[in-house]
């Protein structure tokens, strides 16, 4: 289901629906949302639910939460520059 936000909504408005989605998968998290250059950005994400997952599990529950805003034609998120994920 893609989310309508477009790369003209500001870096902001995007920041924010990243960090909307990822609380939407991981509702107890600590999400921290950075924009970068033009629709990059970095995130950190800190979670009980991550305990016991190895590194790449962990991304793979973040990017998993996020894909509807990195696909499409022209997707609002291009890249994640960093991707933090933290046992909290």
């Amino acid at each position: 289901m893609p989310i309508e936000i477009q790369q003209e909504d500001g870096p902001s408005a995007i920041a924010e629906a990243l960090r909307t989605a990822i609380l939407e998968a991981i509702p107890e998290a600590r999400v921290e949302v950075s924009p970068g250059g033009t629709a990059h950005f970095e995130i950190r994400v800190e979670a009980a639910v991550f305990e016991g997952m190895g590194r790449v599990a962990q991304q793979q529950l973040v990017y998993g939460a996020i894909a509807p805003l990195m696909s499409g034609n022209q997707p609002p998120v291009h890249a994640i520059d960093r991707l933090e994920c933290v046992v909290g």
